[in-house]
């Protein structure tokens, strides 16, 4: 028999029963659109840590202080002042450099007319929207002639803003605030930022470093971070050893003595967090794939109970010479088709599921030709493995036993 022959009769019996046909697709329907779909959930995730990681910075190293140790009990990172201006200073001179931001943080009152906030006040260079991406709502940010007057000046975060003057808070810049009962001019207001996991970002104040270290600091040089931009993203591992170069000579370390600082890498964070966004996505995936394995069972439950009810039309088929090959090939191409028809559909709404997750996430195109490929591949499998064994049992029926099967 002709394989389009094989077609036309495997196709004219499942449109025999339909709604049954239909029934045993939906496995392979929600086993397929499902791995599609939280494939795409796995991507969004991945893109949203991205996005979210590189928006702290382009190409970004965070010098930390070390750690107070006392009483035998480590305060963790950052508890230590070692960390200077001047290291900041000559940080920037390292080759591989594209801009270096310390910063000095203080808690203070801010003050504009009858309303006042305690906010974060941090002092910072002109280099910080280099380092760190901002994006201007009104106004500007300082320049380096100001820094190095230690000149009075302020840039608002959104919601310090909104709160000081009102409003959207855009009306502020010109005007004069009092920083811990000093006044200072906003020249800038920044656009909203967020939140970046530690801290609020609109919920600060920036000031230039010199002026938080002779109002707010004693005069002290001592800074808690130190953000530095690498030229690029392969000259980081090359930029953090010569960051450290630098600082075990500024503070005068012997080769057996431990760093009273540590840095961290966005790339190497960068590609942790992937690593855990790719192993949720594979396992997601695989609990999706699931379902394709209980689509299968259906389509195999099926298909043996078609053979028991066709069984005389099998036997009539037989003694008029159809051969084993000829059953088999119509029974395997029945389970095949109910496969990929299923896929197909499958396919079609993982895609459109996709779609919408990329729309909500704010992630763009979060479909995987991967997924799709992969489910489709196994849909496939799937009605060829579970439908072996109906089309073979089919196949092997004698036709004198299946002319007297009532």
């Amino acid at each position: 028999m002709p394989f389009r022959e094989v077609l036309r009769v495997a196709w004219r019996s499942i449109l025999v029963n339909r709604m049954r046909a239909m029934l045993t697709m939906l496995g392979i329907i929600i086993g397929v659109a499902a791995v599609i779909a939280l494939s795409a959930v796995g991507n969004a995730s991945s893109a949203s840590v991205t996005q979210r990681v590189e928006g702290l910075g382009s190409n970004l190293l965070t010098v930390m202080p070390g750690a107070v140790q006392q009483g035998g009990v480590n305060f963790g990172s950052g508890s230590a002042s070692t960390l200077t201006y001047t290291d900041a200073q000559s940080i920037a001179q390292d080759p591989g450099v594209a801009a270096v931001a310390p910063m000095g943080q203080t808690h203070g009152q801010v003050v504009y007319g009858a309303n006042n906030t305690s906010t974060l006040i941090a002092g910072t260079t002109a280099e910080y929207p280099q380092v760190k991406p901002t994006t201007m709502a009104t106004g500007r940010f300082f320049v380096q002639q100001e820094v190095n007057q230690a000149s009075a000046v302020a840039v608002l975060g959104s919601q310090i803003a909104q709160t000081l003057f009102g409003g959207t808070g855009l009306g502020s810049v010109g005007q004069t605030i009092d920083v811990e009962g000093m006044p200072f001019q906003v020249i800038g207001v920044m656009a909203s930022q967020g939140s970046n996991g530690f801290q609020n970002l609109d919920n600060e104040i920036l000031i230039p470093i010199t002026t938080e270290m002779n109002l707010f600091a004693n005069g002290s040089q001592s800074v808690s971070t130190i953000a530095v931009s690498a030229a690029s993203q392969t000259v980081m591992n090359q930029v953090e050893q010569e960051i450290t170069s630098t600082l075990r000579v500024l503070h005068h370390l012997g080769p057996g003595q431990s760093s009273d600082f540590t840095i961290q890498n966005q790339a190497s964070i960068l590609s942790t967090l992937q690593s855990v966004s790719q192993v949720f996505t594979i396992l997601l995936a695989g609990v999706a794939g699931i379902s394709l394995v209980v689509g299968g069972i259906g389509i195999m439950n099926i298909m043996l109970v078609s053979v028991t009810e066709r069984t005389r039309e099998i036997g009539i088929r037989k003694a008029i010479g159809a051969r084993r090959g000829v059953i088999l090939a119509q029974f395997l191409t029945e389970s095949v088709m109910l496969s990929l028809a299923g896929g197909a559909i499958g396919v079609l709404l993982g895609v459109g599921a996709s779609a919408l997750i990329g729309y909500f996430m704010h992630a763009g195109n979060v479909l995987s030709l991967t997924s799709v490929l992969l489910s489709s591949g196994f849909a496939l499998v799937v009605g060829v493995v579970f439908g072996v064994y109906p089309a073979r049992k089919a196949s092997r029926l004698k036709p004198i036993d299946a002319l007297r099967y009532e």
